[in-house]
């Protein structure tokens, strides 16, 4: 029973897996290379996270494969449907990597609204010449408590955003297609928790009131927001897109950013990863983070043993 973690694998899933007779490793194989590394050493299981592609051509040539996995929750580096169709399981990690994506979120946003990442580049450059004129320029910062939260998806993370949101006193806008309603358990450090049932709006209505709005849906095949979107936003608006690239059209933000419909944008995910547009890398109200939103040491723990357990339970059955 053997496992290539072709984009690694936390320690703790390795242990788990070894610990149940699997062999292990954690090679990185080029893409070109691996139908031949798959082939030689008769591997039954591939995990991936977002860098290797596993499309049908792959799948064809590695009769062998028994599982697939991906380390995270976005699966459009796989060709899932056709993977199925020829009796390979697909597993992924939903549950993971929720908490880190939603800090993140967080993180950007706390940066956005007190400009602390264009403090952060001008700071090395200027402070020591120009300390008055920056404490000025960053000045005029936003509390983001009372403020209204646009969420659109609602699922693990887009939930664990409004988590966060509703701690800091915010407002909660969500739409999503499947949930019309839902109640979200706040834990605090002594155990006591308080409850929020929330109900869904429409995209309109949540366009219309977010002063922030986070995306956490799916790869889709036409934009989520584009022109038509960004025209019913408020004035000033904060976008976030640590969902996927794709859903959000760049064009149409760097245009909006530009006659200061959005105040600021926070990207973790692009349209032509790994090689994102300079004019989105080179906005000055664009904070940017380059896809890392399940890069916590704790989420790759969790989906080492969330990985291993499934691909365990499967051979189990």
């Amino acid at each position: 029973m053997n496992v290539l973690a072709n984009d690694g694998i936390s320690k703790e899933g390795v242990e788990k897996l070894k610990s149940e007779g699997f062999n292990v490793s954690i090679d990185s194989i080029p893409q070109g290379e691996i139908v031949e590394h798959i082939n030689n050493n008769n591997i039954e299981v591939l995990l991936v996270r977002s860098a290797t592609k596993v499309r049908k051509d792959l799948i064809d040539q590695c009769p062998s494969i028994k599982i697939i996995g991906r380390g995270g929750v976005g699966m459009d580096n796989i060709d899932v449907e056709y993977a199925k169709s020829k009796k390979i399981h697909v597993i992924n990690t939903p549950a993971a990597s929720s908490i880190s994506v939603a800090e993140l979120v967080f993180a950007h946003l706390f940066s956005c609204v007190r400009k602390l990442y264009q403090s952060n580049r001008s700071m090395p450059l200027e402070g020591d010449t120009n300390f008055k004129q920056l404490k000025k320029s960053y000045a005029g910062g936003i509390e983001l408590k009372g403020k209204t939260m646009g969420i659109i998806g609602f699922g693990r993370i887009g939930q664990e955003v409004a988590k966060i949101a509703l701690g800091l006193g915010m407002s909660i806008k969500f739409y999503d297609l499947h949930i019309k309603s839902t109640s979200l358990s706040l834990n605090f450090f002594d155990n006591s928790t308080k409850d929020f049932t929330l109900k869904a709006s429409s995209l309109n209505d949540l366009f219309k009131e977010s002063d922030f709005i986070s995306l956490h849906v799916p790869a889709q095949k036409k934009y989520v927001i584009s022109d038509k979107e960004f025209s019913k936003m408020k004035n000033g608006v904060g976008l976030i897109n640590a969902a996927r690239g794709g859903v959000l059209d760049e064009k149409a933000l760097l245009k909006n950013i530009s006659e200061n419909k959005v105040l600021f944008a926070a990207l973790d995910t692009f349209e032509n990863e790994p090689n994102p547009s300079v004019k989105i890398l080179m906005n000055q109200n664009i904070s940017l983070t380059p896809h890392i939103g399940a890069a916590t040491k704790e989420a790759q723990k969790r989906i080492g043993i969330e990985l291993a357990d499934q691909i365990i339970e499967i051979y189990s059955s």
